[in-house]
């Protein structure tokens, strides 16, 4: 679920572009659920406070923001500081921390790692080598944010046409990895290496002026790529940019509560000696082991393809 919540607090970054801000201290509660096996609960609670602001359009509702956060799902729990800084009203600046820990669980049959190693066996097929809360996870990040809405430049209520770009350079480490060593998180493919990574997304999106529910309708591209370097990466594709696409709409039922469905799609690396869908299949039908992702041989020739990949809601109360 990392990337749902990522996307959820960009989308909603967009309705407050040329706002004017004032201090504030706001909690939030979030459900986050998807047509996957994985849920997550989370508590934020930011303070926003003016900062560095002018008697202008610009820099009129300049801000400085800290927000604490705790998240759980059934197979990890981990708590994240970070601080956004408005210096003018088109850009954002964050920076933070995240450290984490989880524990695998067998669940409709099949096993989830919140934490540990991903591990070739002699056989050269995936292993998980890990135990509940033996190991920390640990992430650090700055990153920008452009914003804009045509709105500001042609005035009406039909004119939220609003885009947004982020980018982020980040740290992501498992304290019992060592170098070029693959790990899980929140129950992902465990692929994650302890290294440098960049994330970045693009928003287009519609902020509805007369529906009284439905708020915004918006498309995001995400990527994001390794930066660190491993031996023969580019062999098994660990070098290739990792895109998601998803379609957004985001609904206000009240002032304190609401939520987004998002539909995602996914790019995904095909093998010569590895069909996924076969495999997982196989896995499924007689528990045959995955191959270690390090073991397969990208097929050059046609590296990627789209898949759906998920449908999720964020349900969001504030107080």
């Amino acid at each position: 679920m990392k990337r749902i919540a990522v996307l959820l607090f960009l989308v909603l970054l967009t309705q407050a572009v040329f706002a004017e801000n004032i201090a504030e201290s706001k909690s939030e509660l979030e459900l986050q659920v998807s047509s996957l096996p994985e849920a997550k609960l989370v508590f934020n609670q930011s303070f926003k406070f003016p900062f560095l602001q002018a008697d202008n359009p610009l820099m009129s509702g300049n801000n400085i923001k800290f927000v604490i956060t705790g998240q759980a799902t059934p197979v990890s729990l981990d708590g994240m500081l970070k601080t956004v800084l408005t210096p003018i009203a088109f850009l954002e600046f964050s920076a933070g921390g995240m450290i984490g820990t989880g524990w695998p669980i067998n669940l409709f049959g099949g096993d989830l790692y919140g934490a540990g190693l991903n591990i070739s066996d002699e056989n050269n097929n995936e292993k998980y080598d890990g135990a509940a809360l033996d190991s920390v996870t640990m992430k650090a990040w700055a990153g920008g944010t452009f914003q804009f809405d045509v709105e500001a430049i042609f005035p009406g209520d039909w004119n939220h046409v609003v885009m947004l770009s982020y980018h982020e350079i980040n740290y992501f480490s498992n304290s019992r990895a060592i170098a070029g060593q693959g790990w899980y998180y929140e129950a992902d493919d465990g692929e994650n290496c302890n290294g440098f990574n960049y994330y970045g997304n693009f928003i287009l999106g519609y902020q509805m002026p007369a529906l009284p529910y439905l708020k915004m309708v918006a498309f995001m591209a995400e990527m994001d790529l390794f930066l660190y370097d491993t031996p023969g990466r580019t062999v098994w594709g660990d070098d290739l940019i990792r895109w998601h696409f998803a379609n957004i709409l985001q609904f206000s039922i009240s002032d304190n509560f609401g939520f987004a469905v998002i539909t995602q799609f996914r790019t995904r690396r095909n093998f010569t000696n590895y069909i996924e869908a076969d495999a997982k299949q196989e896995r499924k039908d007689n528990g045959t082991p995955l191959m270690h992702y390090q073991s397969r041989v990208l097929d050059t020739a046609n590296p990627l393809r789209i898949e759906f990949y998920r449908v999720a809601g964020i349900f969001v109360y504030s107080f």
